[in-house]
């Protein structure tokens, strides 16, 4: 808890619906996803991306692991730009 709200923060513009409606598992497979891609750059993007897709595929509700990719992959977009561009 101690990084979650700046881990929203960069969660929250991404979402389309407010996060109090989002599922508790999915809002922290989304910070997990948010924390990897922001602080571990030794793994790549769509490993970390994938790692959160398959956690919510796993725990989260019906269809959630879409959400989870949808923003993971804007997020993506925003914080390891180079490295999606070099691949």
């Amino acid at each position: 808890a101690q990084h979650s709200s700046a881990l929203d923060v960069l969660i929250t513009p991404l979402l389309d619906r407010r996060m109090l409606e989002i599922s508790p598992v999915e809002h922290a497979i989304m910070w997990i996803g948010a924390y990897e891609l922001q602080h571990c750059v030794d793994v790549p993007w769509r490993v970390a991306i994938n790692e959160c897709v398959e956690l919510a595929k796993e725990f989260g509700g019906t269809d959630g692991h879409k959400y989870v990719n949808g923003v993971l992959d804007q997020l993506a977009q925003k914080l390891r730009q180079a490295e999606i561009v070099a691949n």
